[in-house]
């Protein structure tokens, strides 16, 4: 499979979020006809609820587009012993939902809670809790024939590269490499996907405005606030090595999928939202094409499975 046909989307790249108030959401039915006309594929679920939550209905909306699904962000209070229980379950239910609406991958992110996802930084004794929970999330997700990933978010409970670190070395868990958010959280993205290449299951790929990211990092600007000033700005545009990045996954000879996602946050009554975002992820996709001829030769992939 080549790149571009292992590169998919996401509802965030027109506005929809899991973060809690987050803009104005476009209709499911305007933003899957926007994906397909962009030449898409695959995409996320996006906030849960947003898309249906009953998997033959996924299938049916998604498959009027064209569209198949690839995974899904699942925001976990996974530190937290008294919420276990209730974490356990809600994994169990969103896992059903990935796997029965055709989906491979269960995107899991740390947060202090559903309403507030990141109040505090965990304590030492935090920490292999969260692991030891990851643990029985991926035995979860597993059982429903998903590849479960965790995703560092900016905003959230393993933000940081040295957070990062530490839950990667004190668990078994896969990596979302999500440029951006690992960018954000300080860390040099080509050296982490070097030292835990190994470890990453899916790509969230995205380019960054460091001008912006430096605002957002001090505390100047809400993420949201960055993102509606072009945080995010189409590959190549911004400051990430991403072809550099690219080459290096490719090259590992894993045949990994790609979330193209160009955080957007848009405001109610803006009836040009849509022809802008679209143009921006035409733009992003036209930059994965022309690094084509770097990924060619690659090998075969170490995916625990393959979408049809």
């Amino acid at each position: 499979m080549n790149l571009l046909s292992r590169t998919a989307t996401a509802p965030i790249s027109w506005g929809v979020c899991e973060m809690p108030g987050w803009g104005y959401q476009l209709p499911v039915e305007a933003v899957l006809a926007e994906m397909s006309e962009a030449g898409f594929t695959h995409t996320e679920l996006g906030s849960l609820g947003y898309l249906p939550t009953d998997p033959h209905e996924v299938r049916a909306v998604l498959g009027r587009h064209g569209l198949s699904l690839l995974g899904g962000f699942v925001p976990l209070v996974l530190h937290d012993p008294s919420k276990t229980e209730d974490t356990l379950a809600s994994a169990s239910e969103a896992a059903a939902l990935i796997s029965g609406g055709g989906g491979q991958f269960f995107v899991s992110c740390a947060v202090s809670h559903l309403d507030d996802w990141r109040q505090s930084p965990l304590a030492d004794h935090e920490w292999p809790i969260m692991a030891d929970t990851l643990a029985e999330v991926d035995r979860i997700a597993s059982g429903y024939g998903l590849t479960q990933a965790l995703h560092p978010h900016f905003g959230c409970l393993v933000e940081t590269a040295s957070e990062t670190e530490r839950i990667l070395d004190a668990s078994h868990t896969d990596l979302v490499l999500d440029t951006a958010h690992l960018l954000l959280g300080g860390g040099n993205v080509a050296d982490m996907a070097k030292r835990y290449l190994d470890r990453i299951a899916l790509v969230h790929i995205k380019d960054v405005d460091l001008g912006i990211a430096a605002r957002v990092t001090a505390g100047e600007l809400s993420l949201m606030q960055g993102v509606q000033r072009g945080l995010f700005p189409p590959l190549g545009q911004g400051g990430l090595p991403i072809a550099e990045i690219v080459d290096l996954l490719e090259k590992s000879g894993r045949d990994l999928w790609y979330v193209l996602e160009q955080d957007a946050a848009i405001a109610e009554g803006d009836p040009s939202a849509i022809a802008r975002l679209r143009f921006d992820a035409c733009q992003s996709i036209d930059f994965l094409r022309s690094l084509e001829p770097v990924s060619a030769g690659a090998g075969t992939s170490h995916n625990k499975q393959h979408l049809p």
